[in-house]
């Protein structure tokens, strides 16, 4: 459900004039800035299908290049997504012998990895998490021990190999609660046992991390936009904790947000839980054309209005969508799965590929204009400080349309309080401040524009 506006945003939106608010430009050396850590910008492709489509005779062909990392390398591809199954035997990959073939090609190209472990036997999504066979007969505190022994081992036999990823996702759109004994999509979690899941996973990247050179930043992921924020409403409740990347999938054929829903949401989950976002899957066809006797899952039937299903508009939507989710505060997108094209070989449901019409090649293996969507032009996020004053009070907050209307604390320092965030440059935004987070809702709204480099903006404080 969309948040309504603070009272601050919403009068603000309606005003003839803005109260007037100095920004002043702060140099690249400035304290403020300095100590502000890079923004990680995540250009990302799942490559989960990759292997076992060069097993079935597929062909990829990018500026001479026919091997399909280097391919994803050289079109600007930073980060690299692979899942894992815990014991599937129906199949010969997503096991740890072909992570550790995808992570060691990945990275001999330059690219970082996340480690997405499903913690089944078989795809785990928003409407299925089935516990794997070996661990069905397990009672929680037995399920709980599993999960974290197999997250650390699977870790530290890739580090064994040099192959640490650099993020892992602990579960695949865990929309329900995980490791059941069959679909409960709408069932509801007991949050008490799905938080002590959780925790352990986390608990073992961290603990496999600890005399690693790589610390992976960890990821929790859920499925469409509009189930994000009470998902994490819920687990922190929970008392889940200790993960770095709130991961969302976003497909429109799934989802009852557009663009605009989607950026909303970016807003106000990274505000509110103070979280890295990435949209860590997407798909957008690029035809509705079949190259096999698989059915496209993808097609005109879910395409968004001023996005035709060409193959200019499928790169048309990746150049938006990324562009709106780094003006809502994201950190990036991985697109899946963007090499899974038609070959002679068969899932358990048909001939080919049910993804080959949104793939990021033609029916001949010839790249289309989306592979090359990390290198087009974006508008990057400048750093940018908001600052108050310290009168003596003992906590300030802040509230803004870029933090989706959602109240967040402000770091006290020696200069006063102080919320650091990156925005678009040229960006018009609106932001109040008070002493408590109900007292900012009646707190006048100021206007600034961002500068090119970023700078400070000063806020006056306002008592509750």
């Amino acid at each position: 459900m969309k948040q309504q506006l603070p009272h601050f945003i919403a009068r603000a939106l309606i005003q003839t004039a803005m109260m007037p608010v100095a920004i002043m430009p702060v140099a690249v050396t400035s304290p403020a800035l300095a100590q502000t850590p890079a923004h990680p910008i995540w250009f990302g492709a799942d490559l989960s299908y990759v292997n076992e489509m060069q097993d079935c005779g597929a062909s990829y062909s990018y500026d001479g290049l026919t091997d399909p990392y280097a391919i994803f390398a050289k079109a600007g591809t930073n980060l690299v997504r692979v899942r894992i199954w815990v014991d599937a035997k129906w199949t010969h990959y997503s096991n740890l012998p072909d992570v550790e073939k995808t992570l060691a090609a990945a990275k001999a190209n330059g690219m970082k990895v996340l480690l997405d472990f499903h913690y089944s036997d078989d795809w785990a999504d928003g409407g299925k998490q089935i516990v794997p066979a070996a661990w069905a007969h397990l009672d929680e505190d037995g399920q709980v021990k599993a999960l974290y022994n197999y997250t650390l081992d699977t870790l530290d036999a890739l580090k064994a190999k040099g192959l640490m990823p650099d993020m892992v996702q602990v579960g695949n759109e865990t929309n329900g609660e995980i490791l059941k004994d069959k679909p409960e999509e709408k069932a509801a979690i007991n949050w008490a046992r799905n938080a002590r899941l959780f925790n352990a996973g986390i608990k073992a990247v961290h603990d496999a991390a600890s005399d690693s050179v790589i610390k992976p930043l960890i990821m929790l992921h859920i499925a469409q936009p509009e189930n994000v924020e009470p998902w994490f409403d819920a687990a922190t409740k929970a008392g889940v904790t200790g993960y770095d990347i709130i991961g969302m999938s976003y497909y429109s054929k799934w989802s009852k947000e557009d663009l605009s829903g989607l950026s909303e949401t970016i807003r106000r989950v990274h505000a509110k839980f103070d979280k890295d976002v990435v949209v860590v899957e997407t798909g957008y066809a690029f035809t509705d054309a079949y190259n096999d006797s698989a059915p496209n899952l993808l097609g005109s039937d879910s395409a968004l209005k001023g996005y035709p299903v060409t193959p200019e508009g499928q790169v048309a939507y990746m150049h938006d969508l990324m562009q709106d989710v780094l003006d809502a505060g994201g950190s990036g997108v991985v697109y899946w799965e963007p090499a899974w094209v038609s070959t002679q070989c068969r899932t358990r449901w048909a001939q080919g590929s049910d993804w080959e019409n949104a793939a990021f090649f033609d029916f001949h293996g010839k790249a289309l204009p989306a592979l090359t969507w990390a290198k087009a032009n974006y508008v990057l996020p400048v750093p940018v400080s908001f600052t108050a004053p310290d009168t003596g009070q003992a906590k300030q907050y802040l509230a803004g349309d870029f933090t989706g209307g959602v109240p967040v604390a402000m770091n006290h320092t020696d200069k006063g309080f102080v919320y650091r965030v990156w925005l678009r440059p040229g960006a018009s935004v609106l932001a109040a401040t008070a002493a408590t987070a109900d007292a900012v809702q009646d707190a006048p709204a100021v206007s600034a524009v961002i500068p090119a480099m970023g700078g400070n903006v000063t806020l006056s404080t306002r008592q509750p």
